[in-house]
C-alpha cells in the first residue's frame, strides 16, 4: 500500500531513470510508465492517472496501459472482454495528461479517441482560445 501513490511512484521512476542514466543509457531510450494495475488498489490507479502529468517532470515520454484493467471491471462491474467503454475513458484521461504512448487491445478505437482529445487538448492552447475570467 502506498501512503501518497502518487509521489512515491514518481520518486520510484525518477531514481529508475537515475539508474539508468547512470547505466550508460542515453536519455532517449528511456520510456516512464507508472505500472497502471500493477499491485495497486482501485484508488491508487485512478489517483495515477488524475495526476499523471506528474510523471512529465521527469522529461520522458510516458506510456501507459489501461486496457480491460481488472479495475476497470471491478469499477464498471463488467468481464473482461467487456470493458471497452471504461478503457477508452482511461485512456482519454491519460492523454488529456501527457501520456505519450498507449498500449491496448482495441487499437482503432483508442486511436480515434486518442486524436479527439488530443484536438481538443491542442485548441484549449491557442492563446486565441483562452478565456480571462472575472
Amino acid at each position: 500500500e502506498y501512503g501518497n501513490t502518487v509521489a512515491e511512484v514518481v520518486a520510484e521512476i525518477g531514481e529508475t531513470v537515475q539508474r539508468a542514466r547512470q547505466a550508460g543509457i542515453a536519455a532517449e531510450r528511456i520510456l516512464v510508465d507508472p505500472g497502471i494495475g500493477f499491485g495497486k488498489r482501485i484508488e491508487d490507479n485512478l489517483a495515477l492517472l488524475a495526476h499523471l502529468s506528474r510523471l512529465g517532470d521527469l522529461r520522458r515520454p510516458i506510456v501507459v496501459g489501461t486496457s480491460r484493467k481488472s479495475f476497470i471491471g471491478r469499477i464498471l462491474e463488467r468481464t473482461v472482454h467487456d470493458r471497452l467503454e471504461g478503457t477508452l475513458a482511461t485512456e482519454v484521461v491519460a492523454v488529456w495528461n501527457g501520456a505519450h504512448i498507449l498500449r491496448t487491445h482495441d487499437v482503432a478505437a483508442t486511436v480515434r479517441a486518442a486524436r479527439i482529445t488530443d484536438a481538443i487538448r491542442k485548441a484549449g492552447e491557442r492563446p486565441e482560445n483562452s478565456v480571462s475570467r472575472p
